[in-house]
């Protein structure tokens, strides 16, 4: 696939070899290959997960032509031509395309009408398991009729008729929207070097599939024998294949291994201390909104904006409003951001998104259906073309629907070799408050599932000010980040905001700083929290000072990268340290942040770390049973004080 989209073999080779002068500076390999120039984007190694990236990668053809931009490396407010025929490709198996992946993209690209060709290898395996073992139906290509989307199946031992039928879809696609080729074909080799086929006793299958299989064979046969072709014609075109495939090897040996250091260097694309206030925005950006968004919008949402930013000063926004703020500014400032979510027109749960659809149309805020897979994996094929993506998750926990697509975002920046940013902000509200009496699948600590993910910048807001400031941070950020926020605050919290202000996506925050006092009589506890323990923790800071006792306060708000030196500062007044933790005890966010602290501050510490963390049990609905699961501001009370009296 990447030598018929015309990616150099050399590079290719290299990248097989693991140099640096492979496509992807070998950090992909031979499942990660990646090549800007000619728009080839991947190699996917979760099966299936490619379908979204490709309706995205569709989308953002759409997203040119309707805001008259161009550019594969950053856009210029120039209009595609009236000849730009382009289409987005995507292969897959007969078996994944039996993943449920595949009816969000057929439904996607018929609703959109989106310029998407969908072409199905068919060779009847998965590993090994023959393809109708498990499947009730084989003709993959009759999946879109439900849609209204047409298909073609071919032989694919015949190379003449699958260009026939490729010129018939590839034309369809341009001019109608999206299809699907499914093109039967024999896998002469096992899937992966593991594959125990070769022990199976296939000889005479082989031999068979030899003979009768070989689309190459069949090509050669048929146009050598009705003239086309000479077989010293044939001959000649093997010997300079055999002379590219040699420059290629040679050119790969040649070719120098990576440095250890590039793999640190591709963790992120914009440093995690990026100030991003002095980021430029788009030159075209007035000119894009005069041209897409009517007189009577931009009145519309020019009021909305005004009245939440006269809230903001007045101390009376909430961090829904606060971050819907944030989202439409950054929408205006540059039109190439773009927004999904379920429930987009009702404004979702907590008006994260209220008035995107209404100001900047369907093509920019798309309301999608009910899987968070698939429109994260939309937005990064939009991100990956040019585009800065915005995700709002009702719950963050329904993210878990999309754990491939949000792994895959990570990875995408250091898998391409620095290739391909990956801009994505992905927000939502979750957590676990005390009495939230949500259930145990509305209250996981999706923040900890998802801080073992490379790649990804995650951060936590408990008031409206850190919510404004670091979702326009992220949004501005050249790749993936998590804004998280507490549910049960949503809109209890409200606050004044320092406005146009972009904040740190690495900091923490000092809310409260003990006294000198108590610094000086050694009861002061350094005091790590986020979320609703936020509220938890201020709300028992007089009944601590009562007893003699006192607290460095310090939100996490960057989860990762961790705020080791705001810790580290801290811990050198007060040499104690409590995390009151809205994660589970194994595998949470305190556990992560404990183990840190011992290995790099350990001779700050006077005493071991206290973790409240919730317990590993499920979060019950009743309250009565939630208190021996969740942690609270009295559960902080007792370890700053057994901290403060040593009874530990």
């Amino acid at each position: 696939h990447a030598l018929a989209s015309g990616v150099d073999p050399g590079a290719i080779m290299a990248e097989l070899f693991m140099k640096d002068g492979g496509t992807c500076r070998g950090a992909g390999g031979s499942m990660h290959i990646f090549d800007k120039p000619t728009n080839f984007q991947g190699g996917w190694a979760l099966v299936s997960e490619q379908l979204p990236y490709a309706c995205g990668a569709a989308k953002s053809i759409l997203l040119d032509r309707e805001l008259g931009l161009s550019g594969d490396d950053g856009k210029v407010d120039v209009a595609p031509g009236d000849d730009d025929d382009r289409i987005s490709v995507v292969f897959i198996g007969e078996g994944g395309s039996q993943n449920g992946r595949m009816a969000e993209t057929l439904n996607a690209a018929a609703k959109d009408g989106l310029p998407l060709l969908v072409i199905v290898i068919d060779n009847g395996r998965a590993i090994n398991t023959f393809t109708q073992d498990v499947a009730q139906n084989s003709d993959i290509y009759k999946q879109g009729q439900h849609y209204g989307v047409p298909g073609l199946k071919v032989d694919g031992t015949k190379a003449d008729e699958v260009l026939a039928a490729g010129r018939a879809v590839i034309d369809h696609v341009r001019t109608k929207g999206p299809a699907v080729l499914q093109i039967h074909t024999y896998r002469f080799m096992g899937h992966s070097p593991a594959d125990p086929e070769h022990e199976r006793g296939r000889k005479d299958e082989k031999k068979w599939a030899r003979d009768s299989q070989d689309p190459i064979k069949h090509f050669e046969n048929k146009y050598v024998n009705d003239g086309t072709f000479t077989q010293e014609e044939l001959d000649d075109v093997r010997k300079e294949a055999l002379v590219d495939i040699k420059a290629a090897v040679k050119f790969a040996d040649e070719s120098p291994f990576p440095d250890e250091s590039l793999a640190k260097e591709l963790e992120f694309p914009d440093a995690p201390d990026t100030d991003y206030n002095k980021k430029i925005p788009p030159t075209f950006g007035s000119a894009v909104n005069a041209r897409t968004i009517s007189p009577e919008q931009n009145a519309v949402v020019t009021q909305h904006i005004t009245s939440l930013r006269a809230k903001a000063e007045a101390g009376e926004i909430t961090i829904g409003d606060a971050i819907n703020l944030a989202i439409h500014e950054e929408m205006m400032r540059d039109p190439t951001t773009t927004i999904h979510a379920e429930d987009l027109q009702a404004g979702s749960s907590y008006d994260i998104p209220k008035l995107t659809q209404q100001t900047y149309g369907q093509i920019r805020a798309a309301d999608e259906i009910i899987d968070e897979g698939h429109f994260i994996g939309k937005a990064l094929g939009e991100g990956m073309n040019g585009y800065r993506p915005i995700v709002e998750l009702m719950n963050t926990n329904f993210g878990i629907y999309g754990m491939a697509e949000i792994s895959s975002a990570g990875n995408t920046f250091a898998t391409t070799g620095g290739a391909f940013d990956m801009p994505m902000t992905i927000i939502g509200a979750g957590g676990t408050a005390p009495n939230q009496s949500l259930g145990a699948e509305h209250s996981q600590p999706f923040h900890a599932y998802v801080m073992g993910i490379p790649g990804l910048k995650i951060c936590t807001a408990s008031s409206p000010d850190a919510a404004y400031g670091i979702t326009k941070s992220m949004i501005r950020d050249n790749g993936p980040c998590f804004l998280f926020a507490p549910v049960k605050m949503m809109k209890e919290s409200k606050g004044t905001v320092d406005l146009d202000k972009c904040l740190p996506l690495n900091t923490g925050k000092v809310l409260h700083k003990a006294s000198d006092e108590a610094v000086a009589n050694n009861k002061a506890i350094t005091v790590l929290t986020y979320l609703h323990g936020v509220k938890e923790a201020l709300s028992v800071i007089d009944e601590i000072k009562e007893e003699g006792m006192d607290i460095d306060l310090i939100e996490l708000r960057a989860l990762k990268p961790l705020d080791v030196d705001t810790i580290a500062k801290s811990l050198d007044r007060t040499h104690k340290l409590a995390i009151l933790d809205e994660s589970t005890r194994s595998g949470g966010v305190g556990a992560t942040v404990s183990a840190i602290v011992a290995e790099d501050l350990f001779d700050k510490l006077d005493a071991p770390v206290k973790r409240l963390s919730m317990d590993d049990a499920p979060v019950p609905y009743a309250t009565t049973m939630e208190k021996g699961v969740v942690k609270r501001g009295s559960d902080l009370v007792d370890a700053v004080f057994d901290l403060g009296y040593n009874n530990i």
